[in-house]
């Protein structure tokens, strides 16, 4: 059997393939294809697509996160793989060879999932409200294994207005320990470092280009390694991010229009989705709009469309289209301007914005906030202020880091839309000749890589249920 990684490098595409020689000759040495994605073009949806060769209709992550209709609440970033429907790569994988080890290092929805080693950021909630950086490993063992030889889990600069380099480094070390001392059949990576600095400036920005040159850099000895010990090397990436400027406030919006409500506590604004009529879940350029009664669906539909910035509204026959048609969709789903993305923002006065807004907080946001990778420079010395935060938090003192602006114009790239530009969009590389192929459809990369490994009835015999 050949021994396979795939490396997830978030935001990788033929424009930056430019500054990336080291990722190139993955191609070079064996070949370089479009990666055809699915919408919402986020990383949940398509991670979950790739790993089952399944639409969003079947596997039913509809984007990084959605209203939990039983539980009455708007929940992003869950980790449990339960919620992923239809059949993984390794259990396909394990029809024909049921000894198939796989390594999960960071790709999402990792916790419970059946493979033989995963690693996934998990920090440490402690009674006293304090948020410390940590993992979560399966088996347990794996944890301190890690830690001890490459530190904590750097999570804050993982995501956030610190995210970098740090963050990329580390889960490549790991992925490389755990190859050499597990010797996993299949190594999944998520490579991090290009999400953050596109979304800040805009992925043609030189900061862009140097944090692409500074990936290349770290890459290149494990690629390296890789190939010496004979495994095939894959490396894609789900989305490409886009030229964009223009916030759409969605949710402002049909609050203005009366289908919104929140409640109040402290001063500070909730959203209130029991008795709202309609919201929308906003994840980037794709919006899920929840009616509560379908016969306000034409007056939601209406209200949407003619905002500025929003290219189209998705009704049922447009979500069945895109392979959206699953309970956790919207009723109607947006989908922005290519140079617009959706803001989650409910409230119409600042001061009554909740204390979460100014914070990095993904769990509590009902929508995605990309200003979490920005600081607040309307805060003085809003760095210096962060450090002193955290001194107080080491000495421990309840501490709240106000860190995240409320004027989102500061963000410059997002992405989550079919793309229209090639050159911006998704690729796939492998290190091992194949068909020469312009394009895989996301739902494809499944198959090729089982063939890859050698599985080729299971690969056979999952095209055969596709056709």
């Amino acid at each position: 059997m050949n021994r396979v990684v795939v490396l997830d490098i978030v935001g990788l595409t033929p424009k930056l393939l430019k500054h990336m020689p080291a990722v190139t000759a993955l191609g070079e040495r064996g070949f370089q294809a479009r990666l055809d994605t699915v919408l919402p073009a986020v990383t949940c949806t398509v991670q979950s697509t790739l790993l089952t060769g399944e639409l969003p209709s079947t596997h039913g992550a509809v984007a990084n996160g959605w209203y939990f209709r039983d539980l009455g609440e708007v929940m992003l970033w869950r980790q449990h793989n339960a919620l992923v429907g239809g059949e993984k790569i390794w259990e396909t994988a394990r029809k024909t060879d049921p000894d198939y080890k796989v390594a999960n290092v960071c790709w999402w929805y990792a916790m419970g999932a059946d493979v033989d080693w995963t690693v996934t950021p998990r920090p440490v909630y402690y009674s006293d409200g304090r948020k410390e950086p940590d993992c979560y490993t399966w088996p347990p063992s794996l944890h301190d294994e890690l830690t001890d030889r490459l530190g904590e889990f750097p999570l804050f600069t993982y995501w956030g207005p610190n995210a970098g380099m740090p963050s990329t480094q580390w889960i490549l070390a790991a992925a490389r320990q755990i190859f050499d001392e597990h010797h996993p059949d299949l190594t999944l990576v998520y490579v991090p470092q290009m999400d953050y600095e596109p979304q800040r400036s805009g992925p043609d920005s030189p900061a862009t280009i140097r944090a692409a040159h500074q990936l290349d850099d770290a890459l290149r000895p494990l690629i390296d390694h890789f190939l010496r010990e004979g495994a095939t090397v894959v490396a894609l990436s789900e989305y490409g991010i886009t030229p964009a400027s223009r916030p759409v406030d969605i949710n402002r919006a049909l609050r203005g229009a009366g289908m919104l409500e929140v409640y109040t506590q402290d001063g500070m604004e909730y959203l209130d989705p029991w008795t709202s009529r309609a919201f929308a879940v906003a994840d980037h350029q794709v919006a899920h709009i929840y009616v509560r009664d379908l016969a306000d669906t034409e007056e939601v539909t209406k209200i949407v469309s003619e905002l500025d910035g929003v290219e189209s509204v998705l009704d049922a026959d447009g979500k069945a289209a895109h392979g959206l048609d699953h309970e956790r969709s919207g009723e109607v789903v947006a989908i922005a301007d290519p140079d617009a993305w959706f803001t989650y923002y409910y409230w119409l006065d600042d001061e009554r914005a909740p204390d979460f807004a100014h914070q990095v907080e993904i769990h509590r946001k009902p929508g995605y906030d990309p200003a979490e990778l920005l600081y607040d420079h309307t805060v003085p010395a809003v760095k210096l202020r962060a450090i002193g935060q955290v001194a107080r938090k080491k000495l421990g003192f309840r501490y709240r880091l106000k860190t995240v602006p409320l004027d989102p114009a500061g963000v410059r790239g997002s992405h989550g839309r079919l793309p229209t530009d090639p050159e911006h969009g998704p690729v796939l590389l492998c290190s091992q000749p194949g068909e020469s192929k312009e394009a895989y459809a996301a739902t494809e990369v499944k198959s090729l890589l089982l063939g890859l490994a050698g599985l080729h009835g299971a690969s056979d015999a999952k095209q055969g249920t596709k056709k």
